[in-house]
């Protein structure tokens, strides 16, 4: 039996759609899920105050950077296992398992953490604890299903669950706007959980019809022990990349003031609109470097023409019509952080540069190299925002946008001097 469901998933996805295809189909799915999600903070901000949005954003924050950790790598070692040729369904049961315990473990640490610390936002409700934690897992899930997804040629489903759960989310914030003027930061957080957790759901379903997998989690070690050795570098690369957009939120919140992370959040949340091209683009091209190394440098440098030809365009839209978007969430909104996201959306380019550079690292194995570039310009990031927030949005984000075009700069020069020494390795 065993050996019939194993073969089943291998053999499922035999029209496998081209790189581009699922690179878009994943921009697509993720454009949809920011759409989506800009229309539930427009709501959200005309149903309540803006310090339980701040605090909200806040929470959303933390339990992203919950599913960063959580994840462990698994869906990187997902992409690497598979194209390697090892059975999915016994490599997927590792990775459900591993990653669900280390929501749940991670989300209650964190809840802990904060009631104990700052006991004075919000976090003590059941209700918070509850989404908190449903929240925390279903986003883990999520981040290794769309990676298994790419991994078995099919990353273009993105496009289905995302735009249901951002749906979702908007329209239970919507009724709740409805209903009552004032909703708390519990309430908020329930309806964006809401819309996760139909996302992961749906993501679920695909992956049954799909590729004709059934979960069963294994938390046995002789799976899980070789799927954390390879995912773990990956995860500490990918926690460089996250961790300055995922904790400054959090930094804003509670040590300048819920409101400068309410402004701030905006205009970053439409930002990573842009940047999400570029990002996802990226894991395509890190799936297709481990399954054909042979093209690489042709499929980096196809990668980053479209990272910049998609995300440029999200980009100059965001740029033209910065003040008309925020002013939907409120005068005051577009007055805060309209500048922020011009500056923001500029670091386009740069952006697409760095995500080049640790894709191409992480297909060729210099985890090392590019976890210290990552962490050192994440430290550097988040520095100087803060030291700018005194200043309004606008100044951070030029702080930010200065420091990231300066480690494009470098991340570029060592990237073109990699796939220099790949072509000669091929030569």
């Amino acid at each position: 039996m065993r050996a019939k469901r194993e073969t089943a998933v291998t053999d499922a996805p035999t029209v496998r759609h081209s790189a581009l295809h699922s690179s878009l189909g994943l921009v697509a799915g993720k454009a949809a899920q920011t759409g989506a999600g800009f229309a539930f903070w427009i709501v959200a901000a005309h149903a309540t105050s803006d310090r339980e949005v701040g605090l909200t954003t806040a929470a959303v924050s933390a339990v992203m950077i919950c599913t960063q950790l959580a994840v462990l790598g698994a869906g990187s070692a997902v992409i690497v296992a598979v194209g390697r040729g090892e059975p999915p369904a016994r490599v997927l049961d590792a990775a459900f398992a591993i990653v669900g315990v280390a929501g749940i473990v991670l989300a209650l640490g964190y809840l802990v953490l904060q009631s104990a610390v700052m006991p004075d936002t919000g976090s003590a409700s059941v209700l918070f604890w509850l989404t908190f934690l449903v929240a925390a897992v279903t986003g883990t899930l999520v981040i290794v299903l769309d990676q298994a997804l790419v991994a078995l040629g099919h990353g273009a489903s993105a496009s289905l669950r995302y735009a249901l759960g951002g749906t979702v989310a908007f329209g239970a914030a919507a009724i709740v706007a409805w209903q009552a003027h004032g909703a708390s930061a519990d309430v908020l957080l329930a309806c964006w959980t809401l819309g996760a957790t139909v996302a992961c759901v749906v993501g679920a379903v695909q992956l049954r019809r799909l590729v004709g997998y059934r979960p069963r989690p294994s938390l046995r070690p002789a799976r899980g022990r070789p799927l954390l050795a390879l995912g773990l570098p990956h995860q500490l690369l990918t926690l460089s990349e996250r961790a300055p957009g995922l904790v400054l939120p959090l930094l804003l919140a509670h040590m300048v003031a819920p409101e400068a992370a309410a402004y701030w959040y905006p205009a970053w949340m439409m930002a990573w609109a842009a940047y999400t091209a570029p990002t996802l683009i990226g894991i395509v091209q890190f799936s297709e470097g481990v399954r054909d190394a042979d093209r690489l440098v042709s499929t980096t440098w196809a990668s980053l023409r479209w990272s910049l030809a998609v995300g440029g365009l999200a980009a100059v839209v965001l740029v033209i019509f910065a003040h008309p978007l925020l002013s939907l969430l409120g005068e005051r909104y577009a007055e805060a952080s309209s500048g922020a996201l011009r500056w923001l959306a500029a670091g386009l380019v740069p952006y697409a540069v760095l995500q080049a550079y640790n894709a191409v690292c992480r297909a060729r194995g210099l985890y090392a190299e590019a976890i210290v570039v990552g962490v050192t310009l994440g430290v550097a990031l988040c520095a100087s925002a803060l030291s700018a927030a005194d200043r309004g949005a606008s100044a951070m984000a030029l702080a930010w946008l200065v420091v990231l075009s300066i480690g494009a700069a470098a991340a570029g020069l060592r990237l073109v001097a990699v796939l220099r020494h790949v072509t000669q390795e091929e030569r």
